[in-house]
């Protein structure tokens, strides 16, 4: 069906995007009723909305926002009244489906075991039928968690082993996927953070433009400021009224919302400061993840910190580390809540309640209630223990159970009917209150908070606050983590900032602001100084000697996180210095005995290399050459000698070798004439054998010639002096 716009009614106005337009088509719940048993969770309501617009409902915790946002999605059956959605007038689920209505409730409802392409696509195929392959399931889904997400995520992951903001991703998804007329999110953003939640608004803003009813229900008025065009306040299941864009303020929302005029907008509170400066839990070079730097934390005894950082960062899994409901990759958490000077290690959840620590989790579907026991029974199982009649016995003292349970109740302000009930009767910021109860109830020395105004309307948060600035007061610590950067101001005074799974900074005091914290969060640093600790007199010296150091230093950019490197910074070793260089014994001195070891390998490896080319160069050098054991004068004299000996054997019979007055004996003649016949019988077989092996290489041959020289000095000597007598 074509759809022609037309313009929307003149009160209804948005800032940022000029005159909406409004498309044809109606949409309202006139008069209903609604009830559970006696509780009446809608009377009387009527509600109008427009296709073309994103429209925010608003109230308290259990006001019948949430019911009526289950009404006009078909899922629960109204008592009077009607419902008409373009026309028609859906009292089933389908029927709404039909229309094109798509609820995102307020839990995250996923099937842990399944897929994640089959969390998305459930319902979606008929008995027999398939209106997509799987494998364009599968492409869908993978595209579609990518732009939402803004990372990869396989579609055929078990969805179980997800955190929970991927799990609320996909059930947006599951909403988004039908392209509905009418899009219902119920608290959607409460397990987002806050770039998360502007990619939510984007796709949402998306939606309206197309002609879409977009309707939102939340408890963050900042968030309602920026992306709804009118807003619907409920107060004890009734419509009290409906603000334009430009009214949407906190005087007004909660005037409404309380029934009380409120004279101005509430003033910044001064951050709570402790007066103390025992630490009573602490981190040292505590490692979240296998991949992720070290980081310190402590704790002071009557200090609120806060902890935040964008989706993913780890600073949900420090907290839980802290707690003791997870172990880090490397140290743990340590916990002095005596105040004396032994820590005691925090490695499991039972050991963190033995010392009085108590942990509160946003996620109180799969952390928090126990969905088959009733609403007293969830608030005080924490005391069972406690309150036992008999040691050992689990005989309950019920009555001093009741009497907690009424305090907590009447202090928290949690709407419930029969105590009796099942804890899943309540909205769920009233179970979020039964868990804020029970971990009071057992009177802790630090409670560990993660996002626990999770679902909590906005009056409740002011009395939350309230209660921690007290319990801390009493001199007892709280770690409060939450994406809502709000909630830290004027509440908090120190707030921890997280990145890639480690302390990235801390903001103090005055330094707490939404803007800084959340630069800080995409990796802009905003503090250059050190953290600075609170003023008091344990620490004021500290303080001075700090500051005075901080002086010295010279100040840096905001997005640097190394300091400037001078010359005082230089260390010694690294000076230039024009110095003779003495020998090893004098400048061993300067070197460890690892560096001292290090350069004597390197000598030696060094010689070795020298004599080892050395020896390759004699090599070859001996190859090319002949082998000559004489010297030149020796050579002369030997060919002298054996050519008078030659001379001699010509004329060896004629004359005698010796006269009558030589001093030779006839035993030197002898020996001599038997030297001669060797070697002139060693000359002729070299000759012989030379022209048999004249294709020998020259080094066997020089070899050969080398070995006919054996006689030694004392033989050239008396050669010598034979050869002068003749």
């Amino acid at each position: 069906m074509e759809i022609k716009e037309q313009n929307l009614i003149k009160d209804n106005t948005s800032d940022d995007s000029g005159a909406l337009k409004t498309f044809p088509g109606e949409l309202y719940v006139k008069n209903v009723h609604k009830s559970f048993g006696v509780t009446k969770a809608l009377a009387n309501v009527s509600f109008t909305g427009y296709f073309g617009e994103i429209h925010a409902i608003i109230g308290g915790n259990g006001c019948g926002k949430s019911t009526l946002a289950k009404v006009l999605a078909g899922v629960l059956p109204i008592d009077s009244g009607k419902v008409s959605i373009k026309g028609a007038h859906p009292s089933t689920p389908k029927e709404s489906r039909n229309l094109g209505v798509a609820m995102v409730f307020q839990e995250v409802l996923v099937a842990d075991e399944a897929s994640v392409v089959d969390n998305l696509f459930i319902g979606v195929d008929g008995f027999i039928t398939k209106n997509l392959s799987d494998k364009e399931k599968q492409d869908k889904a993978r595209e579609l968690l990518s732009e939402l997400a803004d990372e990869e995520i396989d579609p055929l992951m078990p969805a179980g082993n997800l955190p929970l903001s991927i799990k609320a991703w996909i059930t947006i998804a599951r909403g988004l996927l039908r392209e509905p007329d009418v899009l219902i999110l119920d608290e959607s953003t409460a397990a987002l953070d806050f770039d998360s939640t502007e990619r939510l608004f984007d796709k949402m803003r998306e939606l309206r433009d197309k002609g879409s009813a977009v309707i939102i229900v939340s408890h963050r008025i900042a968030e309602l400021v920026r992306i709804s065009d009118r807003c619907t306040v409920m107060r004890d299941g009734i419509d009290v009224g409906v603000l334009q864009k430009e009214e949407v303020t906190e005087k007004n929302l909660l005037s409404l919302m309380t029934g009380k005029e409120q004279k101005s907008d509430r003033t910044k509170d001064a951050a709570h400061q402790t007066k103390y400066s025992q630490v009573s839990l602490k981190t040292t070079n505590m490692q979240v993840w296998s991949d992720s730097e070290k980081s310190n934390f402590e704790l002071r005894k009557g200090e609120i910190v806060g902890v935040t950082g964008l989706d993913g960062h780890g600073q949900d899994d420090f907290v839980r580390i802290l707690a003791g409901v997870s172990n880090a990759f490397d140290g743990f958490t340590e916990v002095n809540i005596n105040h004396g000077h032994k820590f005691f290690p925090i490695r499991s959840l039972e050991e963190a309640m033995q010392h009085d620590i108590e942990f509160v989790s946003g996620d109180r579907k799969r952390e928090g209630i126990l969905p088959n026991l009733s609403i007293i029974e969830n608030l005080g199982i924490s005391m069972y223990q406690k309150f036992s009649k008999i040691p050992g016995v689990r005989f309950i003292d019920w009555g001093a159970i009741n009497d907690v349970v009424d305090w907590e109740v009447e202090r928290l302000a949690i709407k419930t009917g029969p105590r009796e009930n099942l804890i899943t009767s309540l909205s769920g910021g009233n179970q979020q209150k039964v868990m804020l109860g029970r971990a009071f109830a057992t009177q802790p020395k630090i409670l560990i908070l993660l996002d626990p105004a999770r679902g909590i309307d906005l009056n409740t948060k002011l009395d939350l606050y309230k209660q921690l600035r007290e319990f801390a007061d009493d001199g007892n610590s709280v770690v409060y983590m939450s994406s809502e950067l709000e909630e830290f101001i004027g509440f908090c005074s120190r707030v921890v900032v997280f990145r890639e799974g480690s302390i990235f900074e801390t903001f103090i005091d005055e330094q707490i602001n939404a803007d800084g914290m959340l630069e800080s969060m995409f990796g802009h640093r905003q503090n250059s100084s050190p953290e600075k600790k609170p003023n008091n007199q344990h620490t004021n010296k500290k303080n001075a000697s700090v500051e005075l150091k901080n002086q010295t230093l010279k100040k840096q950019s905001d997005n640097k996180v190394e300091t400037k490197v001078t010359k005082p910074n230089i260390s010694k070793y690294f000076n230039k210095k024009t110095e003779k260089i003495s020998s090893a014994s004098s400048t061993k001195k300067n070197f460890s005995a690892k560096d001292e070891e290090q350069f004597n390998n390197i000598l030696t490896s060094t010689e070795k290399n020298s004599n080892r080319k050395k020896y390759h160069q004699k090599l070859k050098t001996d190859l090319n050459t002949e082998i000559n054991e004489y010297s030149e004068n020796d050579s002369i004299k030997f060919a002298n000698l054996i050519a008078s000996g030659e001379q001699l054997i010509k004329n060896k019979g004629k004359t005698s070798y010796r006269n009558n007055n030589e001093a030779y004996t006839n035993s030197d003649e002898e020996l001599f004439n038997k030297h001669l016949s060797s070697t002139q019988d060693k000359t002729n077989k070299q000759n012989v054998e030379g022209r048999k092996e004249e294709n020998l290489s020259d080094q066997k041959i020089n070899t050969s010639e080398s070995k006919t020289f054996e006689y030694n000095e004392k033989d050239v000597a008396q050669f010598e002096k034979l050869m002068s007598k003749k």
